[in-house]
């Protein structure tokens, strides 16, 4: 129960607090040094847990379970600052179910999360995973809602290739902004009319009207004209991702704002606080336990960890004692060997002393 308590603690909390907090509410008295490693522990059982998951799907390809009607499916990435001063991007993919609300909205519901540290090909992989568990291959639609970056596009092809991708809405419309603020000046009146015009219609109307309101805008100097360009080239090359009216008639969602949330949730609540760095080995110990603590998944999660924690613990002890073992009996002086000495002479023959008998000419015993 304390080392959960710990764990659990040092997940949500710093670890100087877990340790003051440990001696507050349990009376036990520990240092930051053990809450961190007791955490980064368990953290790294769950993922070696995860990673066997993993490795079990993509080896045995079980059947996928069956998904919701609609689901949702967003991922997106968060800088860390590492201890040698670089920063480094964690990903995050967030699972929901789609619900339309009383007020007609869209809105995600039992949402969960998946974050890890390393690469983009690796995140790839191991959201195989995640977008099992919540049976998204089978699921009736999935509403992919990224933003533009290759490597979330990667996500979608790979997970999910039949799913209705859409581009994020407040990350279409901040072309709009740009657009307009390069065309009308920064923060100027016309700027605010012009996108208090053209942002909702965004919503409700054909992409072609989007782009030929941007080809519209004036362009006297250069920084103008490249935003323009910059929006009409973006946006028209997706044109089949920001068919927001058509999707809003779907009953589908048309922003990523649960993986911006997770991404504040998951990683930057606990490991963006003021003045905290992180080893690159540290990390992804600590998102595999957020990842589930976040989720709502704690109760079946620990349970898991912690038979898995003994037994690999136990498993060590007993190679230490084979070790010891081995080094102890390594150390014991070995027996003479016999195998190669030389054969003893015969002292007798036909009961009479050889030569070689010990007394024969020994003051004239056995002396011819």
């Amino acid at each position: 129960m304390l080392v959960e308590a710990m764990v659990r603690l040092g997940t949500r909390l710093p670890f100087a607090v877990v340790a003051e907090e440990m001696g507050r509410l349990f009376g036990v008295s520990v240092s930051p040094d053990t809450v961190r490693r007791l955490t980064e522990e368990a953290g790294g059982v769950l993922a070696r847990i995860e990673q066997a998951a993993l490795e079990h799907l993509e080896h045995d390809a079980p059947e996928e379970p069956t998904g919701p009607a609609v689901q949702q499916l967003s991922a997106d990435g968060c800088m860390l600052s590492l201890t040698d001063g670089r920063w480094t991007e964690v990903r995050t993919m967030a699972i929901g179910t789609v619900a339309r609300q009383e007020d007609g909205e869209v809105r995600a519901e039992e949402i969960t999360y998946f974050s890890r540290h390393g690469s983009a090909e690796r995140f790839i992989r191991e959201t195989t995973l995640p977008t099992h568990e919540r049976g998204t291959r089978r699921a009736g639609t999935v509403a992919a809602v990224m933003d533009g970056a290759g490597w979330l596009q990667e996500v979608i092809s790979e997970q999910c290739p039949a799913a209705v991708r859409i581009l994020d809405f407040p990350h279409a419309a901040s072309y709009l902004h740009t657009a307009a603020h390069a065309a009308f000046g920064q923060d100027t009146p016309e700027a605010a009319q012009w996108l208090d015009d053209w942002v909702p219609r965004f919503k409700t109307e054909e992409p072609e009207a989007i782009l030929t309101a941007l080809r519209s805008l004036p362009t006297p100097p250069a920084p103008a004209a490249t935003a323009k360009g910059t929006a009409i080239r973006y946006l028209g090359s997706r044109k089949e991702q920001i068919r927001y009216a058509e999707f809003r008639e779907q009953g589908l969602p048309i922003g990523s704002g649960m993986v911006e949330s997770a991404g504040k949730l998951v990683v930057e609540a606990r490991m963006k606080g003021s003045g905290m760095h992180w080893a690159p080995r540290h990390l992804t110990p600590l998102l595999a336990l957020r990842s589930r603590l976040c989720s709502g998944q704690w109760d079946e999660t620990w349970p898991r960890v912690h038979q898995t924690w003994r037994q690999e613990t136990r498993q060590r002890q007993r190679a230490l004692r084979w070790e010891r073992q081995a080094a102890h009996a390594a150390q014991q002086p070995s027996p003479p060997d016999t195998s190669q000495s030389e054969p003893k002479a015969k002292t007798f023959c036909d009961g009479r002393p050889t030569a070689d008998h010990p007394w024969y000419g020994h003051r004239g015993i056995f002396a011819a």
